[in-house]
This record gives C-alpha cells, sequence and structure tokens, in this order.
C-alpha cells in the first residue's frame, strides 16, 4: 500500500481563499520563489536579468526545490512566498490538508514532460502492463507524477497493493532504475530525462490525455501573502505573461532562450528538447472555461479523490474553487 505522505502542515486553519483578496501593499524589502531546476519556463529568462526585481520593485531570491511536497513546506514555513510552477497534484494535498495555499496562474501544461518508464530489461509495454505486478516502482509522493502514476495503474488494472511502492524524487529514482533497484520509476523534467536512458514509458502523452490524466504545474502562494501583497503578486504574474506571449510568439531571442536554459540549470540542446514537451497558456486562455475559469477546481477535486481512494491524504474539500483565485491573474492581464 502508499504510505500516507504528511504534507498537511498547518491543520486546523480557516482556508480563507477567495478570487476577490484585498490587495494590500505591505512594504517589503525581497521576496523568495521557489522554483524547479531544468524546468525553463519563459519568464525564468529575467531570474538573473535583475528585471523582475526592478518590476516588482523588490529584491527577488530564487531557490531551487526537486518536488512540489518540499514547496508546500517551505511556504508553510515562510521561507517561500511564491511557487513559480508547483505541481497540482503537491497543492492539492496541502489545501486538503489544511494549508491555507491558493492558486493564482497556471505556469506550464505539460504530458509528455511527467511520466513513469520502465526499465528495458522486462521488456514491458501497454501491451503487457499486467505483467507490472510485483515489481518494485519509484514515485515522488504527493506530486504530479504520483497521480499519474495512479491514474495509469487503474487504467491497466495493476493493483496497488501487488506493488513495492517507494518514495524517491526523479533524480533519485532515474538513478535507482539505471542501477537496477527499482523496475519502475516515475518522474519528471532532467529526472525523467535520465529514466528514458533505461527503459520505455508505457503510455505518450497524448495517450494519457485521451484518458484524461491532465498534466501542469502551478504559480501559487500562501493565501495571506497573495491578500497582502496581491499588487506584487499581479506584477510578477504580468512579467510572466510577458515572457510567455513572446516565446508563444515564436519571436523569442536566442539570447532570451539561453537565459531561461542558463537559468533552470540546462544546457541550450537539453532545455530545448525539454521545451517541446510544455506549453504555455497566456493570463487570457487561462482565465477561460479551460483553465481557472472553469476546469481547475473540478480537476483537482478529481486529484483528491483519487488521493483519499488510495490513503494518501485523509480527507478531500467539496470543493476546490475557493483554492483557485483569478484576482492577480487578472489584474496582470490589465498591465
Amino acid at each position: 500500500m502508499i504510505k500516507k505522505h504528511a504534507t498537511g502542515l498547518l491543520f486546523g486553519l480557516t482556508l480563507a481563499l477567495t478570487s476577490n483578496s484585498a490587495m494590500a501593499n505591505e512594504s517589503l524589502d525581497e521576496i523568495t520563489i521557489a522554483y524547479f531546476t531544468t524546468w525553463p519556463i519563459p519568464v525564468m529568462a529575467y531570474k538573473d536579468t535583475g528585471e523582475l526585481d526592478e518590476a516588482l520593485g523588490v529584491k527577488v531570491n530564487w531557490v531551487a526545490f526537486e518536488t512540489g511536497t518540499a514547496m508546500s513546506a517551505a511556504m508553510a514555513s515562510g521561507d517561500v512566498q511564491l511557487a513559480l510552477s508547483q505541481g497540482v497534484p503537491p497543492f492539492v494535498v496541502a489545501v486538503s490538508g489544511g494549508q491555507d495555499l491558493q492558486l493564482v496562474d497556471v505556469a506550464v501544461s505539460y504530458s509528455d514532460s511527467d511520466n513513469c518508464v520502465v526499465s528495458t530489461n522486462l521488456e514491458i509495454d501497454k501491451t503487457n502492463a499486467a505483467s507490472l505486478a510485483g515489481k518494485k516502482v519509484a514515485v515522488p509522493l504527493g506530486t504530479a507524477a504520483h497521480y499519474g502514476f495512479l491514474r495509469q495503474m487503474d487504467h491497466f488494472g495493476v493493483s496497488l497493493d501487488s506493488l513495492s511502492i517507494v518514495d524517491m524524487d526523479p533524480p533519485t529514482g532515474a538513478a535507482a532504475l539505471g542501477q537496477g533497484t527499482v523496475d519502475m520509476a516515475c518522474g519528471y523534467g532532467g529526472g525523467l530525462t535520465s529514466m528514458k536512458e533505461y527503459g520505455n514509458v508505457l503510455l505518450t502523452g497524448a495517450e494519457k490525455e485521451e484518458l484524461g490524466i491532465l498534466v501542469f504545474d502551478a504559480t501559487t502562494g500562501p493565501a495571506d501573502f497573495i491578500a497582502e501583497h496581491g499588487d506584487l503578486v499581479a506584477k510578477f504574474l504580468a512579467k510572466k505573461n510577458e515572457a510567455t506571449r513572446i516565446y508563444n510568439s515564436g519571436e523569442a531571442s536566442d539570447e532570451m532562450l539561453q537565459a531561461m536554459a542558463k537559468s533552470s540549470g540546462m544546457d541550450f540542446d537539453a532545455a530545448m528538447d525539454a521545451l517541446k514537451a510544455m506549453s504555455f497558456p497566456d493570463a487570457e486562455a487561462q482565465l477561460s472555461e479551460a483553465w481557472l475559469g472553469g476546469a481547475a477546481a473540478p480537476f483537482m477535486k478529481g486529484v483528491a479523490d483519487v488521493f483519499v481512494e488510495v490513503g494518501s491524504i485523509d480527507s478531500a474539500l467539496d470543493d476546490y474553487a475557493p483554492a483557485v483565485n483569478t484576482g492577480p491573474l487578472k489584474a496582470a492581464s490589465e498591465m
């Protein structure tokens, strides 16, 4: 069985999460933003240029993380004010446990950049996936990869009780797959790229989408920080949307692409390969029914219900709409 992953760090809090949060801007000298290495999101082009500091009027510090659950913990402790690309499942785990977070933006949509890889030696693919029974699997629990793993195992009819599931971040899972200490590993980003050196995916991104297995990361933050500094959050999202528009137009300069790669800790070719499996909806698209304007909250409810079913969290919220705050993004779209 999957062990319970302790990510509900702020139990007993009242969830004061509304899209009409006040946007007071108390004085700040600096903020810290969490991000993933090997995840070349367009706004990362501004990470080391000072543009964000100037636009926000504060010093912006950046801290790299390997999992979205660690981002939740850092926001709970007050060490991080915004997470640039937190996976939806770890966000759902946190708010389901009582942590007062809000989702304010879709950072990136991806299907092929998050997956499970089976060791080449096993010769297992989608045609004989039932053979995974009895195997050992590395999964970063409470993450997008965890949710995708659960949905794929359900699709193939592989009982979770038949698997030995160990909690590993993607780079560690890739190393274990290469060493033969696990039979399958699930992950994302650079970790997934490394995993593919030792095996094959069960389903392509398109095949997962056909099954309703969506994968996207969000920009998130503590609700009280967003309420008190909503205009600062809006300024950050405005710069993010600016970078997104430039990238999506196909007119990103080589300098911008190089900066995206460098800021993500990747060489240029690896970053360009990673970007092929990523898409970046702009503010207008995000505010539509397909994303934050409608589909996001029911999708999170579905994720939560799956996690309750397998015992990863105790209970789900009745409705995740209060955890979506479109106020800063709407303000950003008008800047």
